[in-house]
C-alpha cells in the first residue's frame, strides 16, 4: 500500500507473507470443500483465501496432487537410497585406508631376499649366532 500526497506520509508498502502449504492439507481442504463445507467457512478456518481453495480444488479433481504426490513419495525414495549409497560410500573409505595403514605397517625393506615358498627370511636371534 502507498500513501503519497500529504505531508508527513512517507511511502509504505503492504507486507505480503508466502506461505507454503503442504500437498497433504491442500488435498484435505479440497475435499472438504467438495463434501459440502462452505467456501467461507473453509477460508475462514484455515486462514487462506477462497481463491487459493478453488485453484486447489481444480488442481485435485484434475488429479495433480496425485502426481505431486507421487513426485514427493519418489524424491523420498531417492533421498533414502542416496543416504545409503553414502554410507556405503564412508564404510569402504574407513576401510580402504585400514588397509592403507597395514600396508604401511607391514612392508618389508626391497634389499632383502625373499622366497616365494617361504616367505621373508627371519631376522638372525642370538642362538643362532653363536
Amino acid at each position: 500500500m502507498e500513501l503519497t500526497g500529504a505531508p508527513g506520509f512517507r511511502r509504505m508498502e503492504a507486507m505480503v507473507k508466502h506461505r507454503s502449504h503442504s500437498i497433504e492439507f491442500k488435498r484435505q481442504v479440497a475435499q472438504e470443500f467438495l463434501a459440502g463445507e462452505k467456501l467461507h467457512g473453509l477460508a475462514k478456518r484455515h486462514d487462506i483465501s477462497r481463491n487459493l481453495i478453488r485453484v486447489w480444488v481444480g488442481k485435485y479433481e484434475a488429479g495433480a496432487f496425485d502426481d505431486d504426490a507421487r513426485a514427493a513419495d519418489l524424491i523420498l525414495e531417492y533421498e533414502a537410497r542416496i543416504a545409503a549409497l553414502e554410507r556405503l560410500v564412508g564404510r569402504q573409505a574407513l576401510e580402504l585406508e585400514f588397509v592403507k595403514g597395514a600396508l604401511r605397517q607391514g612392508r618389508l625393506p626391497r634389499n632383502e631376499p625373499m622366497s616365494v615358498i617361504t616367505g621373508p627370511t627371519g631376522s638372525p636371534s642370538p642362538q643362532d649366532a653363536a
